[in-house]
Parts: C-alpha cells; structure tokens; sequence
C-alpha cells in the first residue's frame, strides 16, 4: 500500500480477509445474536400453542407490535435498492464501498420482514390462502385486498434484489474462487459461473447489471407505496390520506439509510476497511438522512394540516389524540428522533465525526419504528365510536419476538460478513484502476511541462 492508496493487490488482500478464520469475538456475538433467535423462536411457539390471545392485541387494536414491525423491516429494505440501482444509474461513484452490504442487507431485512404477516395469522398454518393457487373449492385470495398485494410487492423486491446482489458477486466469486482450495474452490467456482475477466464477459456482465438496475428502481417507489395502502385504502380516521405512499417511500428510504450507517461503522472498524469507507462515504450518506428527514418532517406537517383543513371532527380529533392523548409519547419521540435530531447534520463536524454519527443513527431507526407504531395504533385505539375507543400495551410474547426479529436480522448478517466480501471487490478495483491511470496521467503531464519551463 503506497501511503494511504491502496494498491489493486492490496484491495484483493483486504477485502478478502474478513472471510478467512473468524475469531473468538465473532462467535461470541454470533452467540448473542443466536441466543436472541431462540428468545423470539419461543415466543413464537408459546404463541402458536397458547393462541394469538398471549399477543396484547385485542378490540379496538388488532394490529400492533407484529404489523408495526413489517412494515418498519420492509422500510429498511429499500437503502440497498435506492444506493445499489438508482445512485449506480446516476453513476455515483460514492456508492461503491457500501452498495454490497446495503444489497444484503435488503435481502435479509425482507426475509426479516416476511415473517411477521404470518407470525400476525396466529394459525400460521392458514398462510396459503394469501397465495393465488388453483383450488377446487374456488377459494380464491380477494385480489382487492392490499395484503395480497403485499404478498407480490415483496415476492417481486426479494426475488430481483436477490438476482441484482448476485449478479454482482459474480466478478467477486471468481477472485474468492482463486484464492481457494479444496471445497471452497469448488463452491466458489460453481458459484461464479466460470467467469475468466474476459471482454466479452465484462460487456455482458455491464449490460446485465445496468437493465437490472433499471428494473429494480422502480420497486423502490412500488413497494413501499403498496404497503402504505393497506393503510390507505380503509377508511379508519389517520389513514385514509392520498400522501401516504410519498410520505412511506420517504421514510423508508430514511430508515434505510440510517440502518446502513448503523451498520457499516462498526463493521468499518473490526475490518479495517478505513481506506475503502471513508468519511466521505459516511458524509454523503448522512446528507441523505438529512435529506429524507426534511421531507418526514414536512409530510408530519402536511398530515396535521389535512386534517384541521378537512374540517371533519373526526380526524381532527384523531390527530388532536395523537399528540395529547395516552400514546403522546411515543409521538414526541417519533417527532424528536425524526425531525429534531436529524437536524444536527447540517454542520460537517457531526457528519464526520463516526461516533455521533452512529449516535444519530440510532436514535432514527428508534424514532422510525415508533412511527409506524404511531399510525397504527393510535388511529385503531381512537376510531369513530367512542364507546369502542381502548387501548394497546404490547405483552412480553410480542416484545421478546421483536427481540428475535433484530437477532434473526444481525446473525444473517454475520454469516454474510464471514462468507462473502462486504464491498465488491470488482467495483473498487475499477475506481482504484480509474484513479491510479489518472493520477498517472497528472504525473507525465507535469514531467512534460517542467521540460518545456526547463
């Protein structure tokens, strides 16, 4: 490595040893996060033998902590679409140390967020009928409803995320495939599809790459304005709104964002990727949160304003309960963690400063999930009969299978981490190609011209 630059050796070197023998601090959070599982694995089962009633949800409230969650892992999800597809059409160069682990991370938030549809069932053997199967009996899913649509929006965004994060390795698999022996090679070398780094392939490997992301960019406005209209389409007071799906792709991308950087400075540090995650990375990324937080903030200003201009007592009483009724403080938090703390990113020593930033982020990813929490609850708990008007306290069951949802999401992240390089080696070594021919180019024309002043 010359100086601080690496060398294309070095990146080959560097990216590749996270897979090499794990040490003891890695199996003891694997462990943690394992440990987790079986906390949330239990609950569910205890839930499935006792019946859905151990959950705190009941009348008015039949969506809680378990809808709550979907919807806030399917948010997460869309960080890896939005940096992998949409900033690579734009040709961003920034994105090209956190596009693999944001592409994973995507995957393993919509395998995270799948369960929770059919933990919510509570017979969860009944999950087919949300499937469009040939039945005898002519039982047939209502095609009307935005749960069926749920099941196709996240089939479709797990299906091509998946196909758009392998297609990736493939460059990847190959350098993994030369470096290894025995069963790894054959693993690798089945996996990365015989690729030699010949022209023709890259021409191909380009082309393939670039039509994906061109399908994929549109699922990240789809997806989540698909799930906002589960909300949406009914006619509960707080729901019924037409921003609702600007306003969840916004948020979600925020989400998503927030958790990447959670993520990528503590991995940037038991790595030693410093020369590859920079603090501009981490810079760009969090003028994005600030960004997304503005327009969060600005669709919670257009909601209350809706609502007092529709001049209909209902709603107007729903948001008036929101934020002075039982749950006002998890609204408060919402509104500090979302639009309050974000604003610190304007200055650059906080956008550059990991700790804080880290700090931030987490105060985000609490402040999004009590959002989601905000809109369910407190417009179910406080409908248009007040003789039906309750409340929800979510019960240890529910609280231990959030627990397991986080652990489930980490240890599958660590299993990543140990298998698969954590930033595509292709891409870096491109841009370190890019930049090395450019910094000779810089140097010969300065050679030329101290001959010509000489």
């Amino acid at each position: 490595m010359s100086g601080n630059h690496p060398t294309l050796a070095d990146a080959n070197r560097d990216l590749t040893r996270p897979i090499s023998r794990p040490g003891k601090r890695f199996f003891i959070v694997l462990g943690v996060t394992g440990l987790g599982i079986l906390l949330g694995g239990g609950a569910w089962a205890y839930q499935i033998a006792a019946g859905i009633g151990v959950a705190g949800i009941s009348h008015p409230v039949f969506w809680g902590v378990y809808i709550t969650t979907f919807v806030f892992w399917v948010g997460i999800a869309h960080s890896g679409t939005l940096i992998s597809a949409i900033l690579y059409l734009f040709r961003s160069g920034w994105r090209t140390t956190i596009n693999r682990s944001a592409e994973a991370m995507t995957i393993f938030a919509v395998m995270t967020a799948g369960l929770f549809p059919l933990i919510h069932l509570g017979r969860v053997w009944y999950f087919y009928y949300l499937m469009p199967y040939p039945s005898d009996r002519q039982i047939w899913p209502d095609f009307r409803s935005p749960l069926v649509m749920d099941v196709f929006a996240v089939g479709t965004y797990l299906t091509i995320s998946a196909l758009f994060w392998f297609t990736g390795l493939i460059p990847d698999f190959a350098v993994l495939r030369d470096r290894a022996k025995g069963l790894a090679y054959k693993a690798y070398g089945a996996l990365s599809l015989g690729w030699q780094g010949s022209v023709r392939e890259w021409r191909h490997y380009r082309r393939v790459y670039l039509y994906m992301a061109g399908i994929a960019t549109p699922l990240v406005l789809s997806v989540h304005s698909v799930v906002s209209w589960d909300f949406a389409l009914s006619i509960v007071p707080g729901w019924h709104s037409t921003i609702f799906a600007p306003y969840f792709v916004a948020g979600a991308i925020f989400s998503g964002v927030a958790m990447v950087v959670t993520i990528m400075i503590p991995m940037r540090w038991a790595f030693g990727l410093e020369s590859y995650i920079t603090e501009r990375h981490f810079e760009n990324m969090a003028k994005l949160i600030l960004l997304t937080s503005m327009i969060v903030g600005y669709s919670y200003a257009t909601e209350l304003f809706v609502a007092y201009y529709s001049a209909d007592p209902i709603e107007i009483e729903s948001f008036r309960w929101r934020a002075n009724g039982a749950y006002a403080l998890p609204f408060w938090v919402m509104v500090f963690c979302n639009v309050v703390v974000p604003q610190a990113l304007w200055f650059k020593k906080i956008r550059t400063t990991l700790p804080a930033l880290f700090a931030l982020t987490i105060f985000v990813n609490i402040g999004m999930w009590y959002e989601r929490f905000v809109i369910i609850v407190t417009s179910l708990a406080h409908e248009y009969d007040p003789a039906s008007w309750g409340l929800y306290t979510p019960s240890w069951v529910e609280l231990a299978i959030l627990v397991g949802s986080f652990c489930w999401f980490f240890f599958w992240f660590l299993l990543f981490s140990r298998s698969l390089p954590v930033i595509s080696i292709a891409e870096v070594k491109e841009h370190l190609a890019h930049d090395l021919e450019h910094a000779a180019d810089t140097g010969a024309a300065s050679a030329n011209g101290s001959q010509e002043n000489g």
